[in-house]
């Protein structure tokens, strides 16, 4: 650690990454932006084929990675119908068929021509995976029952309340072997990047380090952990986690019941516990967030896009989920056919924008990539998060208000001084820290880059 806080208004800064430290990770995924992909809700069709058609558009909204929420069948057997409806297409993550495809969506031979698709446009591909647990009816089940963890009578227990699905035993070999053979399958068969694989602090970690090396003898992959509170998981089989406390964080600021530092004080924190090549997803919304705790407008209010600055220009990989980008402002119901409305608004030039700061800037770059994050000081540290991220020549110097009140503020100490770009706007902004007065709109935001 090269910096602690011991009082609100200390300043911090992230431990660099040296250039000799080598990333488990595709180097694609460097500067890379993901998007999750909801197949279902995306189109009125819900299928491979018509998602296939928004992939221009993705292109030139500049994301680099398509999450695809699972493809496989559901189960039938205990599938949970929701509240006021007779009938439910069921959870995504109730697995039927670990080497088959949702027919909801098309076939195998459609994900296959969408893959190929994505790859000849520059995108890469990874896969939600379920290892935790199965549906009811899996084929497993029957054939395998000493693959799941059963009660002291036989019975097949689920995973919390999760009663429409069945929890996987991994003290059994033979279905570790099996799930890795199945994982495989879909890299051998259809040439995917990598995987998200939910709730993956409920599978042991030695079987996710097997796995990683067993999948690499097929091809590079890229592994994001739907965990945080295991950040041994990213020592060996993960590259990045969920930010699921900054998230709550970034919230809880929005709503006045935390202080900027709270966001500082995260950074800091996480920075000491991953291992030096891994890194987080930052989001403001994701399928569980906007299902079953709100859309982001509803979460972050008239400052939506000043913590989706923060999603791109704080240590992490920006996340971007289906409709954010056209300002999703519904709750997508989950199971059940619900489709986006794109036309609601348009915010692309807003992403686009931050996309290629992303891609362009080696400050933001994940590590052992990009630079360091170290905290500015300011003269209203209760309301404007101000900090530098810094790699050899590439600086971003950012200023975020995050409050609903107009301010004007003064950076302290002459770390961001210098000529720089404001992203936006692309007009010429000199930082003068004796003399800035920069005047910030309730949730306004400052991205600069240096010349």
């Amino acid at each position: 650690m090269l910096c602690c806080i011991s009082f609100l208004f200390t300043a911090c800064k992230t431990k660099p990454a040296g250039p000799e430290v080598k990333a488990n990770y595709p180097e694609w995924g460097k500067n890379a932006v993901i998007y999750e992909v909801n197949v279902r809700q995306y189109t009125p069709e819900g299928t491979f084929k018509a998602f296939e058609a928004n992939l221009p558009r993705l292109k030139e909204l500049g994301v680099d990675i398509l999450w695809i929420m699972p493809i496989n069948p559901i189960g039938i057997v205990d599938r949970k119908i929701p509240d006021g409806y007779k009938e439910s297409l069921g959870s995504y993550y109730s697995v039927k068929d670990y080497k088959a495809i949702n027919p909801e969506f098309g076939t195998e031979s459609d994900f296959k021509a969408l893959v190929t698709k994505a790859h000849e446009m520059g995108f890469k591909v990874i896969v939600d995976w379920v290892a935790n647990h199965s549906s009811r009816d899996n084929a497993w089940i029957t054939e395998h029952p000493d693959w799941y963890v059963q009660d002291s009578t036989g019975k097949i227990l689920a995973p919390f309340d999760w009663t429409d699905v069945a929890k996987l035993n991994y003290k059994n070999n033979d279905m570790r072997a099996a799930m890795i053979d199945a994982m495989k399958y879909w890299v051998v068969n259809c040439d995917i990047d990598g995987f998200r694989c939910d709730v993956a602090g409920e599978v042991p970690v030695d079987f996710w380090d097997t796995c990683r090396v067993e999948l690499e003898k097929v091809k590079p992959m890229f592994m994001l952990a739907e965990n945080e509170d295991h950040p041994e998981l990213c020592a060996k089989a993960f590259d990045m986690n969920y930010g699921w406390t900054m998230h709550s964080t970034m919230h809880k600021v929005a709503q006045g019941k935390d202080s900027v530092v709270q966001i500082i004080r995260q950074v800091i924190k996480m920075d000491s516990i991953l291992p030096k090549n891994a890194f987080q997803m930052n989001f403001i919304t994701n399928h569980d967030e906007n299902s079953w705790n709100g859309t982001a407008a509803e979460k972050f209010g008239a400052g939506e896009n000043a913590f989706a600055v923060l999603t791109y220009t704080l240590p992490g990989m920006p996340l971007i989920y289906s409709g954010q980008e056209a300002g999703l402002n519904k709750r997508l119901r989950f199971f059940t056919k619900d489709t986006i409305d794109f036309k609601v608004a348009d915010y692309s030039s807003f992403y686009k924008t931050l996309n290629a700061l992303k891609h362009g800037s080696e400050a933001l770059w994940n590590p052992p990539y990009g630079g360091t994050f170290e905290q500015v000081k300011n003269t209203e540290p209760t309301k404007v998060l101000s900090f530098i991220r810094e790699k050899g020549n590439s600086r971003v110097v950012v200023i975020v208000n995050l409050s609903n009140e107009k301010v004007t503020v003064n950076l302290k100490g002459d770390k961001a001084d210098g000529e720089y770009k404001d992203v936006f706007s692309n007009a010429d902004f000199t930082i003068n820290s004796t003399n800035l007065n920069l005047t910030l709109e309730p949730w306004g935001y400052w991205v600069m880059e240096k010349k």
